[in-house]
């Protein structure tokens, strides 16, 4: 994420960015706590920067800047608890008007780890926090996703690819919030832990209140607001746009002092969600079962991944979802055609197809798996889990026997770190707990973090009607059926979805980032900048 507004160039996610910190202008105050929630028009820095383009062409940026504004009157954690808001008024020296334009609200959340915009220095700036550009693989732990920490604990892996989504807003004269937002790993003085679920999601609700609230204040249109966000981001990116005026964060919004507005969002950016997180230990064993372990080497225990498989096909059997472009019913026996059929040879021939001829042919030399026949690429299911290769997570994938992985942590509570979050991890912890039972409030929680929840069980007539989901062909940090599960459930109930996979690509790849900001122009109806 770290593409900083100071003197000098930064290329990230390939955005080359010249921020000149050309604050001639910076007028007001903060507010002071009895009108906190009400935005200040003009306390704002002037800035102006670069951004490269998609195509190579460059752009001269100038916009209006407002720092670390806190979004709640009862905040918890202000250092956390706080946005940005970034508002271009001139492009390549002609000025431009925001006042109408869509509002690209990009978290740059990371393995359900704090995020914080207190040190940032400009749109994408430094205190967004630190990790790799979209389209990389990195590494690190299995848990949460999360690779080495980056500015301000933040670990997101592909802060990158949000810069650039962010960058080419700006650029495109959208305007552009970026909320920070607590985390799993916030312990005060007494050794309590108070950024766990379902504690990002409701900041997340809580700064799209404070937009929504500030309306005619904030420039844009609050009624065209599109989140974005990657890994855990995409997960909180989903579900802000699967629960918006759910009244069951109402309790929880009372408490900070949210603004009285809508949290509802128009359109949702999701890249790489970490989500439906009951589920997800069945999700990924179905999905990379067979596949060894990176850290071991070795195939996991087969007799845990059966027991999860099993579990996913009665999960799966009971959602009773239809695949997308009239597949008919999604099953654990018919999945995996599924993924052949709608994402995963589509994927490879839109990779092959863009390539020189040498280069395809050798490319397919190299992949012999792989048959090119009139155009398009075919290959089957099991030669298509061996040249992904090693997964990334052991099993469980999610809630660890040991409690281990970064989920665990998400659902602590008080002064207790980690804890279980599904029953069969509970059954057989390894910790040696004195009940195996998941505590009364777990249930609750799960509700309150899963977008499955409110597009299947409870349907919510509040959601994003507008889904743009990407994945890497060869992120193993996740199941391939969980954005396919959200983009099927999405569509199942009306929904416009835009869901594609990027061949040979890992966890965060963003490999059209422009065709996200050309996507956000024509479901919103704004007209794009000639």
């Amino acid at each position: 994420m770290g593409i900083g507004a100071t003197a000098g160039v930064a290329a990230v996610g390939g955005i080359a960015l010249n921020a000149q910190a050309s604050s001639d202008r910076s007028s007001g105050q903060a507010a002071s706590a009895s009108d906190a929630l009400v935005f200040d028009p003009d306390a704002y820095t002037r800035l102006t920067t670069s951004v490269t383009g998609t195509d190579g062409s460059t752009h001269s940026v100038t916009y209006h800047f407002w720092k670390a504004l806190t979004y709640v009157a009862d905040p918890v954690d202000e250092k956390y608890q706080s946005l940005n808001v970034s508002v271009p008024v001139e492009i390549d020296g002609t000025a431009v008007d925001a006042s109408d334009a869509p509002i690209l609200f990009a978290n740059s959340v990371g393995g359900y780890m704090p995020s914080s915009v207190a040190d940032a220095t400009g749109i994408g700036g430094g205190g967004m926090g630190g990790g790799m550009p979209g389209g990389g693989a990195p590494s690190g732990a299995p848990s949460a996703s999360a690779s080495a920490p980056g500015a301000n604990g933040n670990t997101n892996a592909t802060g990158g690819a949000l810069s650039t989504n962010q960058l080419l807003a700006l650029a495109a004269g959208y305007v552009v919030v970026e909320p920070g937002a607590r985390g799993r790993t916030l312990e005060n003085s007494a050794g309590e832990y108070y950024g766990t679920a379902p504690a990002a999601i409701v900041d997340l609700k809580a700064a799209v209140r404070y937009v929504r609230f500030n309306k005619g204040r904030i420039p844009g249109d609050t009624d065209r607001i599109v989140s974005a966000g990657t890994s855990a981001g995409g997960a909180l990116s989903a579900l802000l746009g699967a629960s918006g005026d759910s009244p069951l964060y109402e309790k929880y919004l009372s408490e900070l002092g949210a603004a009285d507005a809508s949290d509802a969002i128009f359109a949702t950016g999701a890249w790489c969600p970490i989500t439906d997180l009951e589920h997800a230990d069945g999700a990924y064993e179905w999905n990379w079962g067979a596949n060894a372990a990176q850290s071991t080497g070795k195939v996991v225990d087969q007799t845990v991944s059966k027991e999860l498989r099993a579990q996913f096909a009665e999960y799966q059997a009971a959602l009773r979802l239809r695949g997308l472009n009239g597949f008919g019913p999604l099953t654990a026996r018919n999945y995996d055609a599924y993924l052949l059929e709608q994402y995963l040879q589509p994927s490879a021939t839109r990779y092959l197809a863009a390539l020189s001829d040498s280069d395809r042919a050798a490319y397919l030399a190299k992949n012999t798996f792989i048959t090119w026949k009139n155009g398009r690429a075919s290959f089957a299911w099991d030669d298509y889990l061996t040249h992904v290769g090693a997964r990334k997570k052991t099993t469980p994938a999610f809630d660890a026997f040991d409690l281990s992985a970064g989920e665990n942590n998400e659902f602590g509570a008080g002064t207790t770190e980690s804890r279980h979050f599904t029953a069969y991890s509970a059954e057989n912890d390894t910790t040696g707990l004195s009940t195996r039972r998941i505590a009364a409030d777990i249930p609750e929680k799960l509700r309150l973090m899963n977008p499955m929840y409110h597009l299947v069980e409870k349907v919510n007539g509040r959601r994003s009607k507008h889904w743009w989901i990407r994945l890497g062909a060869s992120d193993t940090d996740t199941s391939h059926v969980v954005s396919a599960n959200l983009a099927a459930a999405a569509a199942g109930l009306g929904d416009k979805v835009n869901h594609l996979y990027y061949w040979d690509k890992g966890h965060g790849a963003n490999d059209d980032p422009g065709d996200f900001i050309a996507w956000i122009a024509k479901v919103t109806g704004h007209k794009a900048r000639k």
